[in-house]
């Protein structure tokens, strides 16, 4: 499981949840600063606002000087908090959670991936602290965890469907594929191409019907105040 792109953006759109909002009791914080809240996870506008900083990094600078274009990756942030704000709470519902050892094991491989003190000095790049982004990683880990049970389990992939793929992308996958080791992996791609590609499908209706088992509340003063800022 691989999450890359300067350590993942720092999983920005998910430190907001694991540096700031977590499961913390809305009630231990200012009302007028909530933003979003699912639950009982809230989002403050200085959450948001900080996040946004980390997540403009994935925008051109051309990109930012139109005002609409900032409004439209704003809103962006916005429903993909909210979508990762629900998953977590269904998390804490089914049970789902993710062990130590598991969120060690990934570290391990991301680490492996970069030059000696690479790691850390892209933290530093971004003033975040090391428990911080394990922290958000282990949310990471726990959504996809979640998609997986709930999503991924449940796709089933016939010999029937592997075959009509198979004919379809021929030329493009695998006519110049010539080994016998690139023939012996065709299925394995296949399958894993397929099963993303079914969950992503699934993924829109599944989230679509989480919506409506969670109230959300979203400070629509102050989110109008934040979009055309």
């Amino acid at each position: 499981m691989r999450i890359f792109s300067g350590l993942y953006l720092l999983l920005a759109a998910l430190l907001i949840l694991s540096i700031l909002s977590g499961c913390a009791d809305p009630e231990d914080r200012l009302v007028d600063e909530y933003l979003i809240r699912v639950g009982k996870r809230i989002t403050t506008i200085d959450d948001f606002k900080r996040t946004f900083e980390i997540v403009k990094a994935a925008y051109s600078h051309n990109a930012l000087k139109s005002s609409a274009y900032l409004r439209e990756a704003r809103l962006s942030l916005l429903n993909q908090l909210v979508e990762q704000m629900i998953i977590l709470e269904r998390a804490r519902e089914q049970n789902i959670g993710i062990s130590d050892s598991e969120v060690e094991e990934v570290i391990a491989g991301i680490k492996k991936d970069y030059p000696e003190g690479e790691f850390d000095k892209t933290l530093l790049e971004y003033a975040i602290s090391y428990q911080s982004w394990r922290e958000a990683l282990k949310n990471r880990l726990l959504i996809e965890k979640v998609i997986a049970e709930e999503l991924e389990e449940k796709v089933v992939i016939t010999p029937g469907i592997i075959s009509e793929y198979y004919e379809r992308n021929y030329d493009r996958f695998f006519l110049n594929s010539g080994s016998k080791e690139d023939s012996a992996n065709i299925n394995e791609f296949i399958i894993k191409h397929l099963r993303k590609e079914k969950v992503e499908e699934a993924y829109k209706d599944w989230i679509k019907e989480l919506k409506k088992n969670y109230k959300i509340e979203i400070n629509r003063e102050r989110w109008e105040e934040i979009a055309s800022s």
